[in-house]
């Protein structure tokens, strides 16, 4: 069994994977798209990933408000949800991800990932983040 956390941005998906026992998250993949709309080649990707790695659940990064409301990018990310579900049957766990990308980005301050080079990573380390929290949140838990 492993878990997948998705980081959806306007045009790229960070992907990441737990390790067969859940105790670590690797960041394995951006999926990139030309259009912020155009979800079917990125779905796709999606399910290859999923049966490459057995996935049995997914971990969805949910962009809260800091006052916990949801804007736009919360509606965009419950509707992508909802088309990963329907497409895998795999079920999504929402997970607030309001400072993953303050974490990337110090992250990538320590790694002195400059410029350029930092757009491409952000996400893909932003679902690293998220699955790490939640693999946390399940120890305790657990």
């Amino acid at each position: 069994m492993r878990i997948m956390a998705l980081d959806l941005g306007s045009k790229t998906v960070g992907v990441a994977i737990s390790d067969p026992l859940l105790l670590t998250a690797q960041g394995i993949e951006i999926i990139r798209r030309k259009e912020e709309n155009k979800l079917r080649q990125t779905l796709a990707r999606i399910e290859e990933l999923i049966s490459e790695y057995e996935v049995t659940k997914i971990v969805l990064g949910l962009p809260l408000n800091m006052d916990d409301s949801e804007g736009e990018r919360a509606v965009t990310s419950r509707e992508f949800k909802d088309k990963i579900e329907r497409r895998t049957g795999i079920p999504v766990t929402m997970w607030d991800e309001r400072l993953t990308t303050v974490e990337a980005d110090e992250i990538m301050n320590e790694a002195r990932i400059r410029g350029k080079d930092r757009k491409e990573y952000v996400d893909m380390i932003a679902a690293q983040i998220i699955l790490e929290d939640y693999l946390n949140s399940m120890k305790k838990d657990g």
